[in-house]
């Protein structure tokens, strides 16, 4: 035996034990799907040539009747095997052996028997549909494991007993259950992120659940134990203490007359009080407000103005704002705050802002956050911009235009107030919190797959191309677009904030070349609004890859182009994405366009209406996809 011989041998003899092993695993996966089909079927179903569902013939390549494959893998992702008068039980243990699979549908069938507890080893699972068979008992509680469920349809079967906690489930997009013999209280599901619920007809008792107006009567209604919104009936107080009261004695009633007395006595003196108390502290804080002013006043003629990043009193829900949002002039009056076309708040005066209490939710380069609550409960957001650059008659101008322009997910200011060394913009508060913190902080449970992001992603494009269109004469874009500026409104629809702050000399994008001295203001404009096609690209990567765009040296844009250079794409990917198995193809070509936006030279980037173009082709294929197994 030559040399060379020797060489090749080892290696040969790897290569045949690898494909044993790999075969080995192939043949596991057909054995527990023909068990599993064995058992739906009792043994006595005959089928045609081309069901498939045997050890000699192959899932994926023989196509098995109900049988998807991955096509690059080679793996099980989808069993859908609706409306097959399949009939004997569910064998979940085998089934799920199968860790590839995604959907499994059996809707339409003749199926009884329970759910097992081994169902809960169908980890990846996304879509699990039993509706319209004999399915009878208590679901099991290890249902409520599967993490990545997104649709679950249990409905017109036999199930009774109480539900698991199906509340741990945060993704949880669909619950259907109607017509069984359910029973117990409904769960506290995340109804701001359920799409569909429906548990009606079944015996389940107690308060409905907070439902965020999101669903009818008709959602829960067949449930004669249930009360309570949105049911006309509404739920009973609690009982009363069922311990007898005793008979008091002569002196058990001296006392309690005596407490009544000396409790009128406490009420009226309160009163008193208060009425002495209100008038010394209303000329109390009279005195106040004049000696602050005066004291602010002092101030500013003393110190050099501060930026809006480093200035501004801390202040809580607790207390006064204390002026945090006052303006170091004096004069100040109702009139000069300007409110804009909106009827939320109508009314409003600058004095109102002043008065209520104010929480510095941050400070960033350009000014200073405030959460601020009026006296009627509502809640506003309000940025303090200090020492700007713009002059008062170009800062009301540009408010104007970005006013006349509205879109559901652009968030319009509803007042502004203008002084020569301080602005303020009112806005509706959301309560959500933003992209950035979805994506590098708390969720709050809240989900973040896949579809949520390109949901993100395509109505920003469409937000982005709509204002940009309307305001290119006007040269006014977002200049400062990034991932803490794209906020969640109470129905956890994307709203971008802050439009037109940022001036055009002020945008600072270090791939595009400083304009000569001569250039005229259609080649700044035009790269103003090149600019925040580079931020929305950006985005695009912080959606891909879950990864902050700045950290240590770390450069995200730097950083995917070195990956994607190098031919190891899929690398860039969040983890989480692909653990619930998202469409790798589309995340690709979603990829695509973010590296196309972030393209060093302006001019090679596409336009936002380009960007919204592609982006919903790719929603449009997600779509189709989804619904296909549905």
């Amino acid at each position: 035996m030559d040399r060379n011989s020797i060489l090749v041998l080892p290696i040969l003899m790897f290569l045949l034990l690898f494909r044993v092993a790999n075969s080995e695993v192939e043949d596991d996966v057909k054995e527990a799907l023909v068990q599993f089909m064995e058992k739906l079927s009792s043994g006595n179903a005959l089928r045609d040539k081309n069901w498939g569902w045997n050890t000699s013939s192959d899932p994926c390549d023989d196509n098995w009747a109900g049988v998807s494959c991955d096509t690059r893998t080679q793996s099980v992702r989808k069993i859908t095997l609706d409306g097959f008068n399949l009939t004997g039980s569910l064998d979940a243990g085998s089934v799920c052996s199968v860790k590839t699979l995604v959907v499994l549908s059996l809707n339409d069938n003749d199926i009884g028997g329970n759910l097992a507890e081994e169902i809960s080893d169908c980890k990846h699972l996304t879509h699990f549909y039993l509706s319209a068979n004999q399915f009878s008992g208590n679901l099991p509680d290890t249902l409520s494991q599967l993490s990545n469920l997104k649709r679950l349809v249990i409905s017109n079967n036999n199930f009774s007993g109480k539900l698991p906690d199906l509340a741990r489930i945060s993704g949880l997009l669909t619950f259907f259950a109607e017509n069984n013999q359910l029973s117990g209280s409904i769960p506290e599901f995340d109804f701001s992120n359920l799409l569909e619920f429906n548990v009606s007809n079944n015996n389940f008792s107690g308060p409905v659940p907070d439902v965020k107006g999101k669903f009818g009567v008709e959602s829960v209604s067949g449930n004669p134990g249930l009360c309570g919104e949105p049911l006309s009936n509404a739920c009973p107080p609690p009982p009363p203490s069922s311990e007898k009261k005793s008979k008091h004695s002569s002196n058990d009633r001296f006392l309690i007359f005596s407490g009544y007395i000396i409790l009128a006595l406490l009420v009226l003196l309160l009163i008193a009080w208060k009425v002495f108390g209100k008038n010394k502290r209303k000329n109390k804080e009279d005195g106040d407000v004049k000696k602050k002013q005066v004291a602010l006043e002092v101030e500013t003629r003393r110190n050099k103005p501060t930026s809006g990043a480093s200035s501004g009193i801390k202040s809580t829900r607790e207390n006064k704002s204390e002026y945090s949002l006052s303006s170091a002039e004096s004069g100040m009056n109702a009139s000069s705050l300007v409110v804009l076309t909106s009827p939320v708040v109508t009314g409003l005066k600058f004095e109102d802002l002043l008065r209520a209490p104010a929480e510095l939710l941050g400070r960033g380069k350009y000014g200073s956050l405030y959460m601020v609550t009026l006296d009627n409960g509502m809640v506003l957001a309000v940025k303090r911009l200090k020492d700007w650059g713009i002059s008062s008659e170009h800062f009301k101008r540009r408010m104007q235009k970005v006013n006349q322009v509205k879109h559901p997910n652009v968030l319009s200011p509803l007042a502004y107030y203008c002084s020569n060394q301080e602005k303020l913009l009112v806005y509706p508060y959301q309560p959500n919190g933003s992209l950035f913190e979805f994506l590098h902080g708390s969720q709050n449970g809240q989900s973040f797959d896949w579809g949520s992001r390109l949901h993100v992603a395509a109505s920003v494009a469409k937000a982005l191309a709509f204002i940009h269109e309307e305001l290119r004469e006007s040269g006014i874009a977002h200049g400062n677009l990034k991932s803490s500026n794209i906020l969640f409104n109470k129905n956890m629809d994307p709203c971008i904030s802050e439009y037109g702050l940022m001036v055009v000399n002020e945008i600072q994008d270090n791939s595009i070349v400083a304009h000569e001295s001569n250039n005229n203001i259609i080649g700044q404009i035009y790269s103003t609004f090149k600019v925040d096609v580079y931020g929305f690209g950006v985005i695009l990567l912080e959606l891909l890859t879950g990864k902050l765009v700045q950290n240590n040296g770390f450069n995200l844009a730097t950083w995917v182009n070195s990956v994607v250079r190098e031919e190891w794409t899929v690398e860039v990917f969040d983890k989480t994405l692909l653990s619930e198995a998202a469409s790798e193809e589309r995340m690709v070509n979603l990829l695509q366009v973010a590296l196309k936006c972030i393209n060093t030279s302006p001019n090679e980037r596409p336009n936002m209406d380009q960007v919204a173009r592609m982006i919903n082709t790719i929603k449009e294929d997600e779509e189709r996809s989804v619904s296909s197994v549905e």
